[in-house]
């Protein structure tokens, strides 16, 4: 019966997308705990980030033509350079000239490598291959940045944030939602789905501070609340940002990488902007 075919379709749907988005989360946790013997996990997980979102990026701008294997290539490079400069930054290791050295090198080779790229547009090209280290690389990378000034468990409290986030904006929007929070980008997205997974942000940062401030090792209420609120609003803006790319692009997914979930840029677009947005607020509110 068609039903039970439907219902059978729908079973086998959720089971993937639970198994791929369980890898997915213990990839993270995993290389974030490990940071406390070693970074090889941590760089190798963000560096695939890197390589992944960035290759993702270049497919969806379609205006611009295919970048040839060469850019991608250099680009993914760039990204990673870029990924193992922060790390080394933070670590505070090495001449200071060097720590600049990765994106030197990007500078250059990519400027040269699109003067034999004759036949296509020149400044969209290096534009698309620049925003994709802003977009991409540098969120990503300035999580090292992040770790150098508190400790690799408040990198897994910024994860669980937006994961809660992700989660209580869903429920909340699917039970409640009414009022559109940015229709013309993201029909679905509510106003009451957007407190949901605030509200539930907050509700889990108390939690923490009352029963998990051991393990996370954050002494002071307000540095959790605080924190939970950066990263709900910029989550929500990261996810509103990434569903402006596609849009602009006419695209439902950013690629299909993810059994169940899309591409990687579907699952990182909440960091893209979480990270840059946590920095700010550790820098300048809790470390000044």
């Amino acid at each position: 019966m068609p039903w039970v075919a439907n219902s059978c379709c729908i079973v086998k749907n959720i089971i993937i997308r639970a198994l791929s988005g369980s890898i997915y989360v213990a990839l993270i946790v995993a290389s974030i705990l490990l940071l406390d013997n070693s970074p090889i996990a941590f760089l190798i997980v963000f560096g695939l980030f890197i390589i992944i979102g960035i290759s993702e990026l270049h497919k969806l701008s379609h205006d611009v033509g295919p970048a040839s294997w060469l850019v991608t290539v250099t680009d993914m490079a760039g990204g990673v350079g870029l990924l193992l400069a922060f790390y080394y930054y933070s670590k505070g290791t090495g001449m200071a000239g060097l720590r600049a050295l990765p994106l030197a090198i990007y500078i250059v080779v990519r400027c040269v490598v699109q003067l034999y790229r004759p036949r296509q547009n020149a400044v969209r090209s290096l534009q698309r291959s620049f925003f994709a280290l802003v977009y991409v690389a540098v969120p990503i990378a300035l999580l090292n940045t992040i770790v150098s000034i508190t400790a690799p468990r408040l990198l897994l409290a910024i994860f669980m944030f937006i994961w809660v986030n992700d989660t209580g904006a869903f429920l909340t929007g699917i039970t409640l939602g009414r009022h559109r929070l940015f229709e013309r980008i993201s029909p679905k997205k509510s106003w009451e789905g957007f407190f949901g997974g605030l509200a539930a942000c907050v509700l889990v940062a108390l939690a923490t501070h009352r029963w998990c401030n051991e393990f996370f090792q954050v002494p002071e209420l307000t540095t959790w609340v605080g924190l939970s609120i950066v990263v709900a609003v910029a989550a929500t803006f990261g996810d509103l940002t990434e569903s402006l790319l596609k849009r602009t692009e006419g695209v439902k997914d950013s690629g299909n990488i993810i059994p169940g979930h899309g591409g990687l840029l579907d699952r990182i677009d909440s960091l893209l902007l979480v990270s840059p947005a946590a920095l700010i607020y550790l820098s300048l509110v809790v470390y000044n």
